[in-house]
């Protein structure tokens, strides 16, 4: 998982330099990240579900073989159009992947402290990974090349693969029959990609009225649509729509597509601040995240699970968020000539506290409420909702921000001036997508007990998780 986050981040740090390298224009290096994005986004949910019906052992293997290999293609590229396909093929082998990871963790875990601790990694390193990305593509864009950003992975991967042969247990999925459901399928990989697509290119370049977005985005959502009345009345459903019966299911991932959209824009914008005004290097950014990193690491490794089973997931969750809103507020008052230690380091510190508290939590509750037999399909709902939420507060923050500063900076207001008050703008919102999952948190989430026990209760009186092991 580390992998798949980290790979999703270190290439911002070197696309200057790939740039360069490889001629692309302004225009065409975004495609160096959406490529992956598009591929990424768009087959997670199918790739969850494809974990339940064929296995999620076979299912982790296999995306891992596409990823490493895909990694060994991107770092050998020599020309814009094989490194672009070779991204592409990377988020397919992540999507499979990383979609079934979290489904394989509250299987094999069924003591409730357990499954806790092992929640707390995986959310450590899924949250983490992207300060961890921006450190690593410094240090191998400026010590070597852009390359090893890619061969870095390859014995990565081999290394997991040889350990999950060992170590993870066989799975016997449900089988195709029960869920092959190929124009469920065609309808919600046409809707996410195109999704995805829309947010990461027309949107983010020609702004969210212009015609081909809402074009785009009209076509995505009834596809999506589609797909949805498509799943109510399929024999076989791709996605069985029972798993959102779930309040924490459903609430969860609204929190999270809420929360995440407002961290991501930051990790963004404030990489941007750092580099445009304070003058940081790609090196210097990566250290100045690194308390994000550090205090999620120690709250989600050490602590998190302790919290969890103390006051429970949804008490724990709610702290965590107050305090990413405080951080996102605090960012709003980083000057032009701003200094790290009195503007930036606090906003990190209370962002690290607030996602090393929430995100543990947050996962805790989007699982607790689905069967085992579900367990994939809510593991890439979970991965899926992260993405989308990603990905669409990125847009959404970069173009507001952009349009602040242009219509500062056509006024008359200094350069640095504009920019900075652009990224203050974009911090408010961010802060208002957080206190918005605060709300949807407060009013629909449920203590996981009462939600395991109504899958208990779903699954005809027996136990969904054993709390004994």
């Amino acid at each position: 998982m580390l992998m798949i986050v980290l790979d999703a981040t270190v290439v911002n740090v070197a696309l200057p330099t790939i740039q360069d390298d490889l001629g692309f224009s302004s225009s065409s290096l975004a495609w160096i990240v959406n490529a992956y994005l598009i591929a990424f986004g768009g087959l997670l949910l199918l790739a969850g579900r494809l974990g339940d019906l064929l296995g999620r052992r076979t299912i982790f293997l296999a995306g891992l073989a596409v990823f490493t290999t895909a990694s060994l293609a991107c770092g050998l590229a020599e020309s814009q159009g094989v490194l672009v396909v070779a991204r592409f093929t990377q988020g397919i082998g992540g999507a499979l992947t990383s979609a079934v990871i979290l489904g394989m963790i509250v299987t094999m875990f069924p003591d409730a402290r357990e499954r806790a601790r092992a929640i707390g990694v995986y959310a450590f390193v899924a949250s983490a990974g992207g300060a961890v990305g921006l450190l690593a593509g410094g240090v191998l864009t400026q010590t070597i090349n852009w390359h090893w950003i890619f061969f870095i992975n390859i014995p990565i991967g081999l290394g997991t693969a040889a350990y999950a042969l060992r170590r993870l247990p066989r799975d016997r999925g449900l089988g195709l029959g029960a869920g092959a459901d190929i124009p469920g399928a065609v309808l919600i990989i046409g809707a996410l990609m195109l999704g995805v697509y829309t947010i990461v290119g027309p949107a983010a370049q020609d702004g969210w009225g212009a015609g081909t977005t809402l074009g785009l985005g009209a076509v995505s959502l009834a596809l999506l649509g589609a797909f949805i009345a498509r799943e109510a009345t399929a024999a076989t459903p791709l996605m069985p729509l029972r798993i959102f019966r779930s309040r924490n299911v459903a609430g969860a991932n609204l929190v999270q597509v809420l929360s995440v959209a407002g961290m991501f824009g930051v990790f963004f914008l404030g990489s941007l601040y750092l580099q445009r005004i304070l003058r940081y290097d790609a090196l210097e950014i990566g250290f100045a995240f690194l308390p994000v990193t550090l205090l999620m690491g120690t709250l989600s490794v050490r602590y998190s699970e302790r919290l969890v089973m103390r006051f429970g997931a949804r008490t724990t969750l709610l702290p965590g968020l107050v305090l990413i809103v405080v951080a996102l507020v605090l960012f709003t008052r980083a000057p032009v000539g701003g200094g790290y230690a009195a503007h930036v380091l606090p906003t990190m510190v209370l962002l690290g506290t607030g996602a090393g508290l929430a995100f543990p939590a947050l996962m805790t509750l989007a699982m607790s409420g689905a069967t085992p037999q579900d367990a994939g399909l809510a593991s890439g709902l979970v991965n899926t909702s992260a993405q989308v939420g990603g990905a669409l507060g990125l847009a959404v923050l970069a173009t507001l921000s952009a349009s602040r500063t242009d219509h500062l900076a056509g006024g008359g207001a200094p350069s640095a001036q504009a920019l900075t008050d652009g990224y203050h703008l974009a911090f408010w919102i961010a802060a208002g997508l957080v206190v918005a999952a605060i709300g949807v948190a407060l009013t629909v989430l449920e203590p996981e007990a009462r939600a395991r026990q109504a899958v208990a209760e779903e699954a005809g009186g027996r136990p969904a998780y054993s709390e004994a092991g």
